[in-house]
């Protein structure tokens, strides 16, 4: 039985995408009571005789205007470089999010909404449980709010409590089975592996806490607890990477890269050198259950590592290692060890215009049996309000992960897939972007899945909305390369809006 306070969720969840942003103009921010300044008459500045190139951005000190843009979970650290858990994406990546100051409090919003229609191709019943289709009218959702509270009072603080919250609507709108996707593996529905389908997300998909102090002027150490949270293994999950942000679905690789995303349990302790960031963490290896309501009973029973190093602002690099303690429920008695790399990069293309670039790795080695292997090349290009973007796979799956009959379960097959996809902004740079897409996907696999898929090449397209705010500015500049917040880099407060 579903919670009632979920109804009013399902029918609230986009608005608040809408509501928040449009309130957190900051233009004309509430900086919590304080009084108006009165403006002073300037020359206006001739953009086009700066020699931008010039321009020492790091050496800017932001500071003096009393407030930063902090990530939650790292006071040396710019918003911009914070992702999905505790992981890191370059520096110069921009940010889709509605943020609000109260006096010293940092409060933050970004999600995702996408109405659509989709729909697979090949032969298979793709049903779990005589349920769903290859064919699909839903919304994949996300929503994250972020809280950042000063714990001193310098301008330059030296400890913080960073809060988040994530919710989806997954549960209630995608239901038990999830969504058609071709060659998707992982979890079940009513005791039954999914296959073909992406299950849903947990409605609370985050709830945690850091606390981060400073280490002399460009260092820092961080505890990050949540429940549910994500630990330290893997890339910026996709829903949250710049180069994915346009994706409804999620990757094929999802349970080679990032699944780890929503566990019920983590602790994670973290060491940032400025460049390199350190971390380790012990948390939950099971995978949330099908009750995608509930709080699952927490274990610390695995534990993994990662190495985060962002050269230059525009690239983000990790390698990471984990130990997952009976990950499926379907089989309890195998364990997993997981290695993952990645490198992001982004790159700004000028005013309004953005390059993003994921490179992803992925292997399971499952206790006494096989190793697999993923890889995920994704890009989005953005110019104003037009986006093209791109999702390349290559991932070996097991017939048992497929479903397949029993004969096939040992054997392993390699899946191809690409995706390619537009979207038009119909409203763009007024807090709320709303976007009309189209997506194609073409898949493949050995001949050996014939008899379960038909043969050829696999097709299947959507349309489909994409709602989120819009790109957070600084001044008329896009609010991005803010990278760490030390002595020597700081990038603050400059007044914002959503445009």
């Amino acid at each position: 039985m579903k919670p009632i306070f979920v109804y009013p969720l399902a029918l609230c969840f986009g608005t608040a995408i809408v509501a928040f942003p449009a309130q957190a103009q900051m233009g004309g921010m509430d900086m919590g009571g304080a009084p108006a300044a009165t403006p002073t008459p300037e020359k206006p500045m001739d953009h086009s005789q700066m020699d931008h190139s010039k321009m020492n951005h790091e050496g800017m000190n932001h500071e003096a205007m009393g407030h930063t843009m902090r990530s939650t979970t790292d006071v040396a650290v710019s918003m911009s470089r914070e992702s999905s858990g505790t992981a890191w994406q370059p520096d110069s990546s921009p940010m889709y999010m509605a943020m609000k100051m109260r006096g010293r409090d940092q409060l933050a919003l970004h999600g995702t909404f996408y109405p659509r229609y989709t729909t697979i191709g090949g032969n298979r019943d793709v049903s779990v449980a005589g349920q769903g289709g290859t064919s699909r009218f839903d919304a994949p959702s996300m929503l994250m709010g972020m809280y950042v509270h000063p714990l001193d009072k310098s301008d330059m603080p030296r400890s913080q409590l960073g809060i988040r919250a994530m919710l989806s609507a997954d549960p209630l709108i995608e239901r038990g089975y999830g969504y058609p996707l071709l060659f998707q593996s992982g979890e079940v529905y009513k005791g039954q592996p999914l296959h073909d389908r992406q299950h849903p997300h947990d409605l609370f998909s985050e709830l945690s806490v850091t606390y981060s102090r400073r280490v002399g002027s460009k260092q820092s150490a961080y505890l990050y607890l949540g429940y549910p949270g994500e630990p330290a293994l893997g890339p910026p999950t996709f829903m949250h990477r710049i180069s994915g942000m346009d994706f409804a679905d999620a990757p094929l690789s999802h349970h080679w890269q990032d699944s780890t995303h929503i566990t019920f349990g983590v602790a994670t302790l973290g060491y940032n050198f400025g460049k390199f960031k350190l971390e380790g963490s012990s948390f939950n290896g099971r995978e949330p259950d099908e009750n995608r309501y509930n709080f699952d009973t927490m274990r610390l029973n695995s534990y993994s590592g990662r190495l985060s190093w962002n050269p230059t602002r525009d690239v983000a690099l990790q390698v990471s290692h984990g130990f997952l303690k009976s990950p499926e429920t379907s089989h309890p008695d195998e364990n997993q060890h997981r290695t993952t790399a990645s490198i992001l990069y982004n790159h700004s293309l000028g005013e309004d215009a953005n390059l993003a670039t994921a490179f992803v790795y992925g292997q399971n080695a499952i206790s006494g049996e096989s190793t697999t292997h993923a890889y995920t090349l994704e890009t989005a290009l953005q110019k104003q309000k037009n986006t093209v973007f791109l999702r390349a796979e290559h991932v070996q799956k097991t017939g048992e992960e497929l479903v397949l009959n029993p004969a096939d379960a040992g054997n392993i097959y390699g899946i191809n897939a690409l995706s390619i996809g537009y979207v038009r902004d119909l409203s763009h740079g007024k807090g709320v972007d709303v976007g009309l897409g189209i997506q194609g996907t073409f898949a493949d696999g050995p001949s050996g899945l014939n008899s379960y898929y038909g043969s050829g090449v696999y097709k299947g397209f959507q349309v489909f909305f994409r709602i989120r705010p819009s790109r957070m500015k600084m001044n008329g500049m896009g609010m991005t390369g803010m990278g760490s917040m030390d002595g020597a880099s700081n990038m603050g407060d400059m007044p914002m809006t959503g445009k």
